[in-house]
């Protein structure tokens, strides 16, 4: 029941897409274990070095034969002056007092012209070591680019948050385009609607993107079990994409504070911010992002603001005190469990073919 097109095009058993939570959540255990069930394991890679990412792969090849894909940041062109640099040090200062962190001001902020330099670098090693399946978010690859990797027949996933999007993920040569909805947690692959503008259901946006276009649609977005997994299907969605359901998995790379976190909160602390990283994401409340709205300073754009912040969710999480963590989550926390990602996978199969429509 569960078999189609997109089962067929990836290789896997049951429609079901980890999502590639990047920043050391999607451990070569938690993807080897979700292509190991009969899913596809996605390595998020979007902050990897090319030497972490390559050394990633080859562990995940000695624990799976199952198909795997990885996840790759877009490189999008950021302005910021000094002037914002030093109003959002002046707001993370007292912060950064309270966890004992020396002044920032010297760092080494992020570069475009290496991002892109970088991006082409994983590109390559995508090729080099014969990845399947390769996604992206944050905007679509250039043509040239697309054009290489079709050349290797790797299949290519666009992330959409509006059918203007999704149809521009086809027009570029995406084989399927994963359908992002405001409940999804963290940041969200918006690239031509603004952040306010592309928050749209994943109820709505499945069957409007679903008539839209024709490649094969993946829905994604506080989905954590069978239920959601049919609904998107019924909807017109093809398969499922996942995250903060793999996140509390025995094997997520997550910090335990950040899981117990997730497996107690309740969907109304569930809160959009850009004061983490300068681009909208969705996560639980806590001290930092109260007290980044109080303070109401214009935060640079991603990715500086995400590098200004980098050593307080650090230490943070190294001082046990989520306050200062970035806890990404979608809408759907309740839903949420300790296990690990076979029982997760075998529950949703068992759910879902439960499910008398």
């Amino acid at each position: 029941m569960l078999k189609n097109e997109m089962t067929e095009l990836l290789n896997i058993e049951y429609p079901i897409i980890q999502a590639p939570m990047a920043g050391g959540i999607t451990t070569s255990q938690l993807v080897s274990a979700v292509s190991n069930s009969g899913g596809l394991g996605m390595v998020g890679a979007g902050y990897m070095s090319p030497d972490a990412m390559q050394e990633q792969i080859k562990e995940i090849k000695q624990l799976t034969t199952g198909n795997f894909g990885v996840n790759l940041f877009v490189p999008n062109e950021f302005h910021v002056t000094p002037d914002e640099i030093e109003s959002a040090e002046n707001a993370l200062k007292p912060i950064r007092e309270k966890l004992k962190l020396e002044d920032q001001r010297q760092l080494d902020l992020p570069d475009y012209k290496m991002n892109i330099e970088i991006f082409e670098e994983l590109i390559q090693i995508v090729i080099n070591e014969n990845i399947r399946v390769c996604s992206f978010t944050f905007g679509l690859p250039p043509k040239e680019i697309v054009r290489e990797l079709k050349t290797h027949n790797i299949i290519l996933l666009g992330t959409a948050t509006t059918v203007r999007e999704a149809i521009e993920a086809e027009n570029s040569g995406m084989d399927a385009v994963i359908v992002q909805g405001s409940e999804a947690g963290g940041h969200r692959g918006n690239f031509i609607s603004g952040d306010k503008e592309s928050l749209i259901g994943l109820i709505s946006l499945i069957p409007q993107v679903a008539d839209h276009v024709k490649i094969p649609v993946i829905a994604a977005g506080g989905i954590m079990d069978g239920r959601g997994l049919m609904a998107s299907l019924c909807l017109g969605a093809k398969a499922v994409q996942m995250g903060t359901a793999f996140l509390t998995c025995t094997e997520s790379g997550a910090h335990q504070l950040y899981k117990n976190a997730i497996l107690d909160a309740s969907e109304d602390q569930m809160v959009l911010t850009n004061a983490f990283s300068g681009k909208w994401a969705r996560g639980m409340k806590n001290r930092f992002i109260e007290e980044m709205q109080e303070k109401e300073v214009p935060f640079p754009q991603f990715p500086v603001q995400n590098a200004l912040t980098q050593s307080i969710r650090k230490a943070s999480a190294a001082q046990n005190n989520p306050e200062f963590m970035s806890i990404w989550s979608g809408q759907s926390p309740r839903l949420a469990k300790t296990q690990s990602a076979e029982d997760l996978i075998r529950r949703i199969v068992n759910d879902a073919n439960n499910i008398h429509l």
